[in-house]
């Protein structure tokens, strides 16, 4: 009996030591044929290395003691901390037959990134990147680190990341195939490329109603868009992309120096918008203070280290947007009605760029509406404060004409001149208008989409055809002998035979899904999704048949119409498959005019 107890306890410690020898070992992430990308924080552990000084060796030592620990609810930010991060993975590929991928830490501010692929052979591979080497070190030229790892099938590659820096400890680790990293990084970069279009078409418009009405909102405005942006271009590693790819003291002083314009730039626009200094003088003196702490931070950022001046413009962001909200809502409620606007203007502004700079301080995890949410927000209310000046200046127009009502007879004169340079103003607001009015979509005189959009929106069924494997065809379309129609009746005849004839045009391919544009002049193309050559050329014909067999009405005049057209079908897998397929189109077009003209021809 003693025996057989003795026994038993040895086997209980036996499978309890087991035990506790796979509670330190840490389960593969598997990566099969149906994984093309995956974020690694759920199968992340870490160790934090207070003082910076561990190496390799004792690192392997702490894993193999069990020091490293699970993400804590899987979060990869922690905050600005000293000392070095390190992580572990374990990765195997099961019969995916991508054996190259690309580790991406998907944050742009780390100072210096070791990657350590352990091979079961032992081999230990070691790369190195972060915004303290120089951009063209980095495996692909991308704004976020990115590393090359080789997974061969059937092996498991033991992945160890040290990060230190003096930024915030953010590290969204994330495994991308080849495939699947172009796909996300072309969205990405679209993404990140509409977002600056927004901004550049706000300045603009801004710019014009600054330099027409000289109203200082407008500058600051500017002023803010412009100080916003750069942050936002820092912060997402574009700035170290493509204006200091050299400069690492550039990429570390380029954060707070950016943060703080665009906190003096916030605090300066709010101030004028809200007429502080005539609503609330208190309240006025407290913003200007504000001010001039973040031009003293700001001069700070090229003395003092990294690591005091980020946390300090980080943190200064809650104060300053708090209260912004402040003033926005005493103003309110003193009576002054664009203030509403303003509130909803900066609301979602506000709120995700208290988000953002949560997330720096480890108060709130990172995920998409924390990481994008500032981006979004800053858009609505980017255009939100563009409606709120138009409103701010419609109510001070009603404000004048109050002032005109009750006295009248005092200040008749006076008044008489705010009125002419009111209606200057508008005057001259919708000059603004119509020049803005250029960057519009479509043509002026046919009401046909012009060449600029077309290109866009070709682009898109040119990708929608290559995922669906259907085919694509390109219609140049040039009205024959223009020029003498012109010259005989006069241009004015000439456009409508230009009206007419896209209005011909247009009814004759809607039915196909057409995209049809003028293309310049008396020239037009068209886009035909879904059809081959050969049906392609049966529309043209129809198309042909539609112009020549119907003379365009001009008053009384009847006049003929016939059109060469060159059709061509897109080669799908050329990589220029654009610019290519548009040139075959137009030569196919010139052997049209070549051979008779009022014909369809192909090459």
């Amino acid at each position: 009996m003693k025996w057989f107890g003795g026994w038993f306890l040895q086997c209980l410690l036996a499978v309890l030591g087991t035990v506790a020898t796979c509670a330190h070992a840490q389960a593969p992430l598997l990566l099969d044929t149906s994984v093309s990308q995956q974020a690694l924080a759920s199968h992340t552990r870490y160790y934090h290395d207070l003082a910076g000084n561990d190496d390799l060796p004792a690192v392997r030592k702490h894993l193999e003691a069990g020091k490293f620990q699970p993400l804590p609810d899987g979060n990869t930010s922690f905050g600005f901390q000293d000392g070095a991060y390190w992580f572990q993975i374990n990765l195997l590929n099961t019969g995916n037959p991508d054996r190259k991928w690309l580790l991406v830490q998907e944050y742009a501010l780390s100072d210096r990134i070791d990657v350590y692929a352990i091979h079961a052979d032992g081999r230990v591979l070691h790369k190195t990147g972060g915004d303290h080497l120089p951009f063209d070190q980095r495996n692909i030229r991308y704004r976020h680190p990115n590393f090359w790892l080789d997974l061969p099938p059937g092996e498991t590659v033991n992945l160890l990341v040290r990060v230190q820096s003096e930024s915030s400890m953010q590290v969204p680790l994330r495994l991308y195939s080849p495939v699947a990293f172009i796909e996300q990084s072309r969205d990405s970069q679209f993404a990140i490329g509409l977002y600056y279009g927004i901004l550049l078409a706000l300045f603009i418009y801004n710019l014009v109603m600054w330099l027409t009405l000289r109203d200082a909102s407008y500058f600051w405005y500017l002023f803010h868009i412009s100080a916003f942006g750069m942050v936002l271009f820092t912060l997402n590693g574009l700035g170290f992309e493509y204006l200091w790819p050299e400069s690492a003291w550039l990429a570390d002083h380029a954060v707070p120096l950016s943060i703080c314009l665009a906190l003096i730039g916030m605090q300066q626009f709010a101030r004028v918008f809200l007429e502080l200094r005539q609503r609330w003088p208190a309240g006025d003196k407290v913003a200007l203070a504000i001010i001039g702490f973040f031009v003293l931070l700001g001069l700070a950022a090229f003395k003092l280290p990294y690591y005091l001046v980020v946390p300090i413009a980080s943190a200064a962001v809650f104060p300053s947007i708090c209260w912004i909200l402040v003033e926005t809502m005493v103003v309110l409620r003193r009576g002054y009605k664009p203030a509403w606007l303003f509130l909803l203007a900066w609301f979602l502004f506000l709120l995700g760029t208290g988000m953002f700079s949560a997330v720096a301080f480890n108060l709130l995890p990172k995920n998409f509406i924390t990481e994008y949410g500032v981006q979004i927000g800053s858009a609505l209310e980017m255009l939100l404060l563009s409606v709120a000046l138009g409103y701010r200046y419609a109510a001070l127009r009603n404000e004048n004409e109050r002032i005109v009502r009750e006295a009248r007879d005092q200040l008749e004169q006076k008044v008489e001149l705010r009125t002419t340079e009111l209606r200057n103003a508008l005057g001259q607001l919708e000059e603004a208008h119509d020049r803005l009015s250029e960057f519009s979509r479509h043509d002026g005189l046919t009401d046909l989409y012009n060449r600029s959009h077309f290109r866009e929106a070709f682009d898109r069924l040119l990708s929608d055809a290559r995922n669906s494997n259907s085919p694509i065809s390109l219609l140049m379309i040039d009205l024959d002998h223009f020029k003498r129609i012109n010259d005989q009746y006069g241009h004015l005849v000439g456009d409508d035979c230009l009206r007419w004839t896209s209005n011909t045009m247009a009814v004759t391919l809607a039915p196909y899904g057409a995209l049809l544009a003028r293309f310049g002049g008396e020239e037009f193309i068209a886009a035909l999704p879904g059809m081959d050559l050969a049906q392609a050329r049966q529309v043209a014909e129809e198309l042909r048949q539609g112009l020549h067999h119907n003379p365009c009405r001009s008053g009384e005049l009847s006049i003929p119409i016939s059109a060469s057209i060159g059709v061509h079908s897109v080669d799908l897998t050329a990589r220029n498959s654009i610019e290519f397929a548009m040139q075959v189109a137009d030569q196919a077009l010139y052997a049209a005019k070549a051979e008779g003209r009022d014909c369809v021809r192909t090459l």
